[in-house]
C-alpha cells in the first residue's frame, strides 16, 4: 500500500511537472519571438533598386532566424541541464542492473538448455513483433500519404542533417553484439554486449555448485542494491521531465505543431492501434490480463514518455513486472534484450518515416522495394542498439540504400523529439508484453 502511495506521488509530479515545463518554455519562446531581429522589415526600405532589396531582404531574414535559433538553443540549454542530469544518473545506474538480474535470472535458470529453450522463444516473439511493427508503419503511410497530403517545403539540396547514415554489416553486428571487454561496454552503456557476457556466466556460476553459491549471493545482494538506487534516482524525475519538456517548447514552440498535424496524428494513431490493438490481441491470445498490465507498468511508461528515453524508464519497468507476478528469472532475461531486439515503437517508425520522406519528395516506393526494404530493416535495425538517436541513424542508412534525399531528415527533426516520446512509451509497453508472453510460455501464473 505504501509502495503504491509513492507511486501515485511520482505519477502525479511527473504530470505537474509536464505541465509547468510546457508552460515555461511557451513563455520564454514568446519572449524570445518578440525580442527576435526585425531587420529585415525596416532596413530594406532605405534601398530603392528593386533586386537588391529582395536580395538584402532574403540575407537579413536568414540572419535573424540563425541568431534567433542560437537564441533558443542557448535558453533551452540551461533547462536541459536537468534532463541530462536525470538521465546521467539513470543510466549511471543501468548496467550494473542489467548485470546483476540477468546473471541472478540466468543462474535461477541453470543450464544451456533452458536458457536456450527461453531464448529461442523470445527471439521468435522479437522477430513477429519487428514483423508486425515494420508492417503497420508501411500500411500507416501508405494508407494516409502524409508526405503527399501536407505539402512542407522541401529542404534545401545537400543541407546538413547531423545525422551520419550507418550502414550495418555482418563485421558491425558481431563487433556490437560480443564484448572485446565488459568494462568497456559497461562504461559506454552497450546493453547486448553485457547480455552476452551474463548469459556465460550466469550459466558458469550455476554449473561450479556450491563454489559459485558465494558470487551468486553477491550479484544477489547488488541487485538489491542497484533497485534502492533506483529509488533514490527517481525522486529527480520530476525535475528531469521538466527540464527536457521545456527545452523542447523553448526551441520548437507549440506552432511547430500546427504544421505537423497531420503527421503527429497519424503515427500515433498508429501507435495506439499497435499498443490497443495488436498488443492486445496478443496477451489476449496469450490469456494476458493486459488492463491490468498496463495499469502496474503506468509509471515507466509515463516516465518513459515525458523523457523520450525508454532506457529511463528500464529499471523500473523491472520492478513493476516482477510486482505483476513475472518471475525475476524471465524478466532479467526477456527486458535486457528487448531493449535491443524489441523496441516496436522505434521500428515501426523507421518504415513510416523512410516512406513518407520519400513521398514528400515525389518518390513512389515500388511495393517490392518496401517489403525489401522491411526485411533489410528486420536485420539493420538489431545492430543499431546503443546508438544515439538510434532510429534516425537507420533511416538515414535507409534514404542512402533507396536513393532518398538524405536532407529530407531536416523534415522530421522539428517534431522528432514529441514522436520519440510516443515511440519511447510504446517500447516500454512493447518489452512488457514480450516478458510476459515468454513467461506464459514458460507456464507462469501472474
Amino acid at each position: 500500500m505504501k509502495e503504491k502511495k509513492k507511486s501515485g506521488r511520482l505519477i502525479l509530479w511527473i504530470l505537474v511537472a509536464m505541465i509547468i515545463g510546457l508552460f515555461t518554455g511557451y513563455v520564454i519562446n514568446q519572449h524570445l519571438t518578440t525580442q527576435k531581429l526585425k531587420w529585415s522589415e525596416t532596413l530594406p526600405n532605405t534601398i530603392q533598386q528593386p533586386k537588391v532589396k529582395e536580395a538584402v531582404t532574403k540575407a537579413l531574414v536568414k540572419y535573424e532566424n540563425k541568431v534567433f535559433k542560437e537564441q533558443k538553443k542557448k535558453a533551452a540549454s540551461y533547462f536541459s541541464i536537468l534532463s541530462d542530469i536525470f538521465l546521467h544518473l539513470i543510466k549511471m545506474i543501468i548496467a550494473p542492473l542489467v548485470l546483476a538480474v540477468l546473471v541472478m535470472g540466468v543462474a535461477k535458470v541453470g543450464d544451456f538448455k533452458s536458457v536456450g529453450r527461453i531464448g529461442l522463444k523470445t527471439l521468435i516473439y522479437f522477430t513477429s513483433a519487428t514483423l508486425i511493427a515494420l508492417a503497420l508503419g508501411l500500411v500507416l503511410v501508405n494508407l494516409f500519404e502524409p508526405g503527399k497530403v501536407m505539402h512542407l517545403d522541401l529542404p534545401e539540396v545537400n543541407a546538413s542533417t547531423g545525422i551520419k547514415a550507418d550502414a550495418q554489416d555482418a563485421k558491425n553486428f558481431i563487433d556490437h553484439v560480443i564484448p572485446e571487454s565488459l568494462m568497456r561496454s559497461m562504461a559506454a552503456n552497450d546493453i547486448l554486449p553485457i547480455v552476452v557476457f551474463a548469459l556465460f556466466f550466469g550459466i558458469a556460476a550455476a554449473s561450479v555448485g556450491q563454489y559459485g553459491l558465494p558470487i551468486i549471493k553477491a550479484f544477489d545482494s547488488l541487485s538489491h542494491v542497484m533497485f534502492k538506487v533506483t529509488h533514490y534516482v527517481m525522486n529527480f524525475a520530476p525535475l528531469g521531465v521538466f527540464g527536457a519538456i521545456t527545452a523542447v517548447v523553448i526551441q520548437q514552440g507549440l506552432d511547430v505543431l500546427s504544421g505537423y498535424v497531420y503527421l503527429i496524428a497519424c503515427f500515433f494513431g498508429g501507435l495506439l492501434f499497435f499498443v490497443f490493438g495488436i498488443l492486445f490481441l496478443i496477451a489476449l491470445v496469450f490469456k494476458i490480463n493486459y488492463i491490468r498490465l498496463l495499469t502496474d507498468i503506468k509509471e515507466p511508461v509515463l516516465l518513459a514518455f515525458s523523457t523520450a528515453s525508454s532506457e529511463s524508464a528500464m529499471p523500473k519497468t523491472i520492478e513493476a513486472l516482477e510486482k505483476h507476478g513475472i518471475s525475476n528469472r524471465i524478466v532479467s532475461f526477456v527486458l535486457p534484450l528487448g531493449y535491443s531486439f524489441n523496441l516496436d515503437g522505434s521500428i515501426m517508425y523507421m518504415t513510416f518515416a523512410t516512406v513518407f520522406i520519400a513521398q514528400s519528395y515525389g518518390m513512389d516506393i515500388s511495393a517490392a522495394d518496401q517489403i525489401k526494404m522491411m526485411l533489410i530493416l528486420l536485420i539493420t535495425s538489431k545492430g543499431m542498439a546503443g546508438v544515439p538517436r538510434a532510429s534516425l541513424v537507420v533511416i538515414a542508412g535507409m534514404l542512402s540504400m533507396f536513393n532518398i534525399p538524405g536532407e529530407g531528415l531536416l523534415l522530421l527533426l522539428a517534431v522528432d523529439q514529441l514522436l520519440d516520446m510516443g515511440r519511447s512509451a510504446t517500447n516500454v509497453i512493447g518489452n512488457a508484453v514480450a516478458s510476459a508472453v515468454v513467461a506464459r510460455l514458460e507456464g507462469e501464473k501472474f
